[in-house]
């Protein structure tokens, strides 16, 4: 058997690369030594010497052998330097990789870029860490900086007030204008610098002005250089699109009373279920459910325009106030919609369950559909809960009642499976008509959701296990335990809290919840809720299959929202490939690609997140800009060294507390209990507190909000008397200190 050393000398060598399978052959391991290597490697990973990702080790803080680089900086000889876009802090400051481009355009990328690398085993000079060559650029930035143009009065020119307020304010060209005015959001690029005073600006790009209604999400598209204007040749495929009107090869399913159950303001519907008892009377208490996915495989062909531009989107963006689709209107909303009482192709799963909630066959089928009836989730609700309306009175009894019958047998099936269950709800933004902040609101959470919710994870189940089957290549929803460091870290926590997490070996979902239940309903809950959804890893796609920890899967594809995500359109072929259900399957050569898209479309999603996160902290700021000096009641919903960031209650708003601006004490940041403690006091604000704090300042372009703390902390776990108020070193530093909580506290998506 190797040592340890050995077997760590060997994963450093082959980063991303080194299996069970690999180390084994690499070192003569055969027969039952097996037994003792796979011994020997659990024990390294919880030691924290090396990490299991997509079935291979790494060391923490290993890159993997393919993944997405920003293009930060230039070596002394020129070439380009980039650094890992998802990185975890906690492994300290991220690798520098030399990149070495390509010869084709979809290989060269400019400083400021992002671009999907591959690592390789070039000689990496002083500057750099690792090698890695260009497979393909994904974001082009041209050094431009977006902000808002500000007019002065008399001859003085107009200046910039930089979107990201770590960027100066910049003088602009009056030559150089682009017919932008006062007030409108504009791109600037850096012209020259005089020698004295700010540097001067030319407009590159005027996008309108900061008063219309789309002006906040305008800045998330462009500041993280989402793709929004689809090229002429995808617009021209799109329109050339036929409906399908015949049946052709495809079964008729337009008898199956489908129905779409959506929000009310949908606009595609890319998802139709219906169920009934079954009548086997071998499967006596059992269910079959039929989910109908739109046929988006049909009119995206491999290759073609409107192919390429999914792929380089990924996915739909959502902002409160508009949708950036992956496919063309006339494709997303129109001849894939699932529409009501309109024929309309679909790939289709048949699955049967047993009155325990356990799937025992499923089968695939390329159909032709007719939607019954179009459906809220309120709507469905309240039928069910004895409001009926027009449409609803006629369903219920036929469509309604047995969808929820089916849904009630796997519930059953769940609750054995035990996923991990975080009650974190999610806000959401009401706009007026002009785009503005009417109101914030956390939506109910109904059954109506919770059915199709489950009803569309056991289609992901499903086309993931025929695709495995059929030995079909595919892209997995993979979702990876916590990493020794997180679990250790979140046990830290627990500690503080009398609660303790069961030993690492087998940790299951069902651990995390027997945490969250014992503080349900409690002073906690939120907090520790918060806690172990920072411990989580994110989900991403790999070709790799390592199962989904979070629903606690063995193997879980994305197959059901094709119109929005690119991963599913993928999975779609694969199937179609795999039970020869047409000729517009899987190209060949895909398996070779797959890791790339993998991380491509990983990518793309992280990005999406943070554009929402963005344009809903911009339009929070921008509608509390005329509250400053009001007090309100909130909870601490992160710590960091440099103060606390806190969620307002009845608005879910975030902002910023500088620590400097927190009494006379000096506090210190303590890792293990997420909590800023005074030196002399021992005055403790901790992650999850409720607090008092009043709105000094905010940035709405930035999505800021800073706050002062009105209310005292705790000595000894007990909250200090309220009196006079709290004393303070001074008012906040200015707009410098300002900060928002964009990545604090997050749901991250299945």
């Amino acid at each position: 058997m190797p040592s340890r050393e050995d077997i760590l000398a060997f994963v450093a060598d082959n980063p991303g690369r080194a299996g069970k399978r690999e180390i084994a052959r690499h070192f003569g391991i055969i027969g039952g030594a097996r037994i003792h290597l796979k011994k020997m490697l659990k024990d390294l990973a919880d030691d924290g010497l090396i990490e299991k990702r997509n079935k291979r080790m790494i060391r923490p803080g290993d890159l993997p052998p393919v993944f997405v680089a920003h293009l930060a900086a230039r070596d002394r000889d020129g070439e380009l330097l980039g650094t890992p876009v998802d990185w975890d802090d906690e492994a300290g400051d991220p690798p520098k990789i030399l990149v070495l481009t390509g010869k084709t355009k979809a290989t060269q990328p400019g400083l400021g870029d992002r671009a999907l690398i591959r690592l390789t085993e070039a000689e990496t000079g002083p500057e750099a860490d690792h090698v890695a060559r260009v497979i393909r650029v994904l974001e082009k930035r041209q050094g431009a900086i977006l902000g808002i143009l500000r007019k002065r009065d008399g001859n003085r020119p107009p200046y910039l007030e930089p979107i990201d307020r770590k960027q100066r304010e910049l003088d602009v060209d009056p030559a150089e204008m682009k017919e932008a005015d006062d007030g409108d959001l504009v791109s600037v690029q850096v012209s020259r610098s005089g020698r004295y005073g700010h540097p001067r600006a030319s407009i590159v790009e005027r996008f309108g002005s900061m008063n219309s209604e789309k002006a906040v999400s305008e800045i998330a598209l462009q500041s993280h250089g989402i793709p929004h204007v689809f090229p002429a040749a995808v617009e021209a495929q799109a329109e050339a699109a036929k409906p399908v009107e015949k049946l052709g090869k495809r079964e008729d399913w337009r008898q199956v009373p489908l129905i779409t159950i959506d929000p009310p303001d949908a606009k595609d519907h890319d998802d139709a279920v219906y169920a009934e008892p079954d009548e086997d009377p071998q499967n006596e208490g059992g269910h079959i459910v039929y989910v109908a996915i739109a046929d988006v495989a049909h009119y995206v062909t491999p290759g073609s325009p409107m192919d390429r531009e999914a792929n380089l989107r990924g996915n739909s963006v959502y902002f409160p106030d508009r949708v950036i689709p992956m496919l063309p209107e006339r494709i997303s909303n129109q001849l894939c919609s699932l529409r009501e009482k309109e024929d309309k192709p679909a790939l289709a799963v048949r699955m049967i369950f047993d009155k325990t909630g356990r799937k025992t066959g499923h089968t695939f089928h390329r159909v032709l559909m007719r939607s019954a009836a179009k459906l809220s989730y309120l709507q469905a609700q309240k039928a069910i809960d004895g409001v009926t309306d027009e449409k609803t009175e006629t369903i219920l009894d036929g469509i309604l009642k047995p969808l929820w019958a089916a849904y009630a047998v796997l519930q059953k099936g769940r609750d054995a499976r035990e996923p991990l269950e975080l009650d974190l709800p999610e806000r959401k933004i009401k706009l007026k008509a002009d785009g503005t902040v009417d109101h914030v609101y956390v939506p109910e959470r109904l059954d109506a959701h919770k059915l199709i919710e489950e009803f569309m994870i056991q289609a992901n189940v499903a086309a993931a296990q025929t695709l495995e089957q059929k030995k079909t290549p595919l892209l997995y929803r993979i979702h990876d335990a916590s990493t020794p460091e997180k679990l250790e870290s979140l046990k830290d926590f627990l500690s503080t809290l009398n609660m303790k997490l069961p030993s690492s070996g087998g940790l299951r979902p069902s651990a995390f919840n027997g945490i969250l239940a014992k503080v349900k309903d409690s002073p906690q809950a939120h907090l520790v809720n918060e806690v172990v959804l920072r411990s989580q890893a994110q989900a991403e796609y790999a070709p790799q299959n390592i199962g989904h920890f979070g629903l606690n899967l063995r193997r879980y594809a994305h197959f059901t929202s094709p119109i929005r995500r690119y991963a599913d359109l993928i999975v779609h072929r694969g199937l179609i490939s795999a039970l020869g259900l047409g000729n517009d399957g899987l190209p060949d050569g895909i398996e070779s690609k797959l890791e790339a898209i993998g991380a491509e479309i990983s990518g793309a999603e992280r990005r999406a997140m943070l554009a929402e996160r963005d344009t809903i902290d911009r339009l929070i700021a921008l509608w509390m800009s005329d509250q400053i000096g009001a007090t309100f009641q909130g909870r601490i919903a992160g710590v960091v060294k440099s103060g606390l960031f806190v969620r307002l209650e009845e608005t879910g708003a975030d902002g910023f507390v500088p620590a400097s601006t927190i009494g006379l004490d000096y506090y210190r940041y303590d890792e293990g209990s997420h909590a800023l403690i005074g030196d002399k006091s021992g005055e403790t604000h901790q992650l999850g507190d409720q607090v008092e704090v009043r709105l000094v300042e905010a940035a709405p372009f930035a999505g800021a909000l800073t706050f002062e703390l009105l209310s005292h902390g705790r000595i000894a776990g007990k909250r200090i008397r309220k009196g006079a108020p709290k004393a303070r070193r001074g008012p906040p530093k200015g707009k410098r200190n300002t900060s928002s909580s964009k990545n604090k506290g997050r749901r991250r998506t299945s």
